[in-house]
């Protein structure tokens, strides 16, 4: 092969990757919930937080940046981060090579806080809006971990359980399931949910060495 040419399936990889590179930057600039919102515009201004890749194997399908993802930029720089890592059984220098991880979630930008002090739901335009042609344009992905009830809503459909402690126990049977793209229903790691794990010792006993297994072997 001459230097600088590439065979056909790298040209593809490379081209998707641009193309991701140029869909991306279009989502990062959404003004969606401010300037056309289902329902009240979002309270702040935007700031879509997410990382998506062509070449990545696992997608992180998340709910939406918390107050610190929303001044950092990046996903997960915060406790719920430090336990999902622990969950994965990965580094951070692992969790955010772009080459191994891909994270994009449900809503892209900090939705606001309730007058509980918590977190609002994920923006309901981020999903019709970006979702779809965003995954057309990771086609190496054949592990998705969806966090939370709106992320296993969009990517599991049917399949998931009326809750979520239901869909998450259900996880043998969900991984089972006939697909070219394996998914693993998983609480969010919101140390809100420490109560939840203490209710439920199967995630930590059953779920979380199956699902490191599963990480450590796509890394590789």
């Amino acid at each position: 092969m001459a230097p600088g040419s590439f065979e056909p399936t790298e040209r593809r990889r490379l081209s998707m990757g641009t193309e991701l590179e140029t869909f991306a930057a279009r989502v990062r600039a959404c003004r969606i919930c401010v300037e056309n919102p289902i329902g009240r515009p979002l309270p702040h201004e935007p700031r879509p937080v997410l990382r998506p890749s062509s070449n990545a194997r696992i997608l992180i399908a998340s709910q939406a940046p918390g107050t610190k993802v929303h001044i950092t930029g990046m996903p997960f720089t915060d406790a719920s981060g430090d336990r999902l890592r622990s969950w994965l059984g990965v580094s951070s220098e692992e969790f955010y090579d772009i080459e191994k991880f891909a994270i994009v979630p449900m809503g892209f930008c900090f939705p606001g806080q309730d007058a509980k002090g918590g977190d609002l739901p994920p923006r309901r335009e981020c999903a019709p809006a970006w979702r779809a042609p965003l995954m057309a344009l990771m086609p190496r992905i054949d592990l998705v971990l969806t966090i939370g009830i709106y992320a296993q809503s969009w990517h599991m459909g049917a399949t998931r359980r009326p809750s979520l402690t239901e869909t998450v126990m259900d996880w043998r049977a969900i991984w089972d399931a006939p697909s070219n793209t394996k998914v693993l229903p998983l609480p969010h790691p919101s140390w809100r949910n420490s109560g939840w794990l203490k209710q439920n010792p199967w995630f930590e006993m059953d779920l979380l060495p199956f699902l490191r297994t599963e990480i450590r072997y796509r890394l590789g």
